[in-house]
Protein backbone atom coordinates (compact mmCIF):
# COMPACT_ATOMS: atom_id res chain seq x y z
CA UNK A 1 0.00 0.00 0.00
CA UNK A 2 1.56 3.23 -1.01
CA UNK A 3 2.08 6.04 1.41
CA UNK A 4 0.34 9.53 1.11
CA UNK A 5 1.89 12.41 2.39
CA UNK A 6 -0.89 15.20 2.28
CA UNK A 7 -0.50 18.94 0.66
CA UNK A 8 1.26 21.19 3.10
CA UNK A 9 3.86 23.75 3.26
CA UNK A 10 6.78 23.22 0.63
CA UNK A 11 4.45 20.47 -0.58
CA UNK A 12 1.49 22.21 -2.92
CA UNK A 13 0.12 18.66 -3.98
CA UNK A 14 1.13 16.18 -1.56
CA UNK A 15 3.11 13.35 -2.30
CA UNK A 16 2.61 9.66 -2.83
CA UNK A 17 5.86 7.10 -2.25
CA UNK A 18 4.95 3.93 -3.74
CA UNK A 19 4.95 0.75 -1.45
CA UNK A 20 8.61 -0.44 -3.21
CA UNK A 21 10.64 2.56 -1.70
CA UNK A 22 9.43 1.30 1.58
CA UNK A 23 10.99 -1.30 3.78
CA UNK A 24 8.89 -2.68 6.99
CA UNK A 25 10.21 -4.45 9.56
CA UNK A 26 8.58 -5.91 12.47
CA UNK A 27 9.66 -7.49 15.88
CA UNK A 28 8.19 -7.85 19.24
CA UNK A 29 7.03 -4.98 21.37
CA UNK A 30 8.72 -4.10 24.27
CA UNK A 31 6.17 -3.78 27.20
CA UNK A 32 3.16 -5.25 28.55
CA UNK A 33 0.95 -7.35 26.86
CA UNK A 34 -0.76 -9.87 28.09
CA UNK A 35 -0.16 -13.63 27.07
CA UNK A 36 0.92 -13.04 23.57
CA UNK A 37 3.92 -10.74 24.61
CA UNK A 38 6.54 -12.63 23.90
CA UNK A 39 5.02 -14.34 20.26
CA UNK A 40 3.54 -11.92 18.72
CA UNK A 41 5.65 -9.67 16.46
CA UNK A 42 3.78 -6.32 17.23
CA UNK A 43 6.60 -3.65 16.95
CA UNK A 44 6.18 -2.35 13.29
CA UNK A 45 8.96 0.02 11.79
CA UNK A 46 8.88 1.81 8.24
CA UNK A 47 12.09 2.85 6.41
CA UNK A 48 12.09 5.37 3.91
CA UNK A 49 15.72 6.16 1.57
CA UNK A 50 14.92 9.62 0.09
CA UNK A 51 18.60 9.39 -1.51
CA UNK A 52 17.38 7.00 -4.10
CA UNK A 53 13.85 7.97 -4.17
CA UNK A 54 12.14 8.50 -7.21
CA UNK A 55 9.13 10.92 -6.34
CA UNK A 56 11.04 13.58 -5.21
CA UNK A 57 11.91 16.77 -7.07
CA UNK A 58 15.75 18.19 -7.51
CA UNK A 59 15.01 20.66 -5.20
CA UNK A 60 12.56 18.62 -2.37
CA UNK A 61 15.84 15.65 -2.05
CA UNK A 62 18.07 18.70 -1.49
CA UNK A 63 16.38 20.07 1.33
CA UNK A 64 15.43 17.07 3.14
CA UNK A 65 18.92 15.44 2.02
CA UNK A 66 20.49 18.54 4.27
CA UNK A 67 18.31 17.99 7.07
CA UNK A 68 18.87 14.36 7.55
CA UNK A 69 22.10 12.32 6.69
CA UNK A 70 20.93 8.42 5.89
CA UNK A 71 16.98 6.80 5.95
CA UNK A 72 14.02 8.05 7.28
CA UNK A 73 12.91 5.80 9.89
CA UNK A 74 9.73 5.68 11.67
CA UNK A 75 8.52 3.48 14.97
CA UNK A 76 5.30 2.57 16.48
CA UNK A 77 5.07 -0.05 19.19
CA UNK A 78 2.13 1.37 21.32
CA UNK A 79 -0.52 -1.15 20.24
CA UNK A 80 -1.11 -4.44 21.18
CA UNK A 81 -2.19 -5.52 17.39
CA UNK A 82 0.42 -5.20 14.40
CA UNK A 83 -2.27 -4.12 12.53
CA UNK A 84 -2.45 -0.96 14.54
CA UNK A 85 0.65 0.13 14.82
CA UNK A 86 1.67 -0.24 10.88
CA UNK A 87 -1.34 2.45 10.50
CA UNK A 88 0.61 4.42 13.40
CA UNK A 89 3.69 4.40 11.82
CA UNK A 90 2.43 5.51 8.41
CA UNK A 91 0.87 8.16 9.82
CA UNK A 92 4.28 9.08 11.65
CA UNK A 93 6.55 8.67 8.84
CA UNK A 94 4.29 10.96 6.34
CA UNK A 95 3.94 13.69 9.02
CA UNK A 96 8.22 13.44 9.77
CA UNK A 97 8.66 13.98 5.88
CA UNK A 98 6.05 16.88 5.65
CA UNK A 99 8.17 17.86 8.28
CA UNK A 100 11.42 17.23 6.65
CA UNK A 101 10.27 19.22 3.05
CA UNK A 102 9.12 22.56 4.50
CA UNK A 103 10.62 25.65 3.79
CA UNK A 104 12.55 26.82 7.21
CA UNK A 105 11.05 29.65 8.76
CA UNK A 106 11.88 33.44 7.71
CA UNK A 107 14.73 35.10 9.22
CA UNK A 108 14.16 36.81 12.12
CA UNK A 109 14.30 40.69 11.57
CA UNK A 110 16.11 42.38 14.05
CA UNK A 111 13.79 45.44 15.97
CA UNK A 112 15.05 48.35 18.00
CA UNK A 113 13.26 48.70 21.15
CA UNK A 114 11.07 51.75 21.28
CA UNK A 115 11.39 55.05 23.00
CA UNK A 116 8.90 53.96 26.06
CA UNK A 117 10.44 50.97 26.71
CA UNK A 118 13.64 51.59 27.23
CA UNK A 119 12.40 54.64 29.13
CA UNK A 120 10.20 52.21 31.43
CA UNK A 121 13.00 49.66 31.67
CA UNK A 122 15.89 52.20 33.17
CA UNK A 123 12.35 53.98 35.31
CA UNK A 124 12.44 50.40 36.77
CA UNK A 125 16.39 49.93 37.07
CA UNK A 126 16.72 52.99 38.74
CA UNK A 127 13.42 52.04 41.03
CA UNK A 128 14.69 48.93 42.55
CA UNK A 129 17.99 50.71 43.03
CA UNK A 130 16.65 53.25 45.65
CA UNK A 131 14.87 50.07 47.35
CA UNK A 132 18.01 48.15 47.39
CA UNK A 133 20.51 51.31 48.94
CA UNK A 134 17.73 52.26 51.48
CA UNK A 135 17.94 49.00 52.96
CA UNK A 136 21.34 49.70 53.90
CA UNK A 137 23.21 51.16 57.21
CA UNK A 138 21.56 54.04 58.74
CA UNK A 139 23.73 56.62 59.42
CA UNK A 140 24.06 60.05 61.20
Amino acid sequence: MDLSVPPGPGLPDGLVIPDTELVERFSRSPGPGGQSVNTTDSRVELVWDPASSSVLTGAQRTRLLARVSGPVVAVAHEHRSQHRNRVAVRERLAARVRELLAPPPPARRATKPTRGSTERRLDAKRRRGETKQLRGRVED
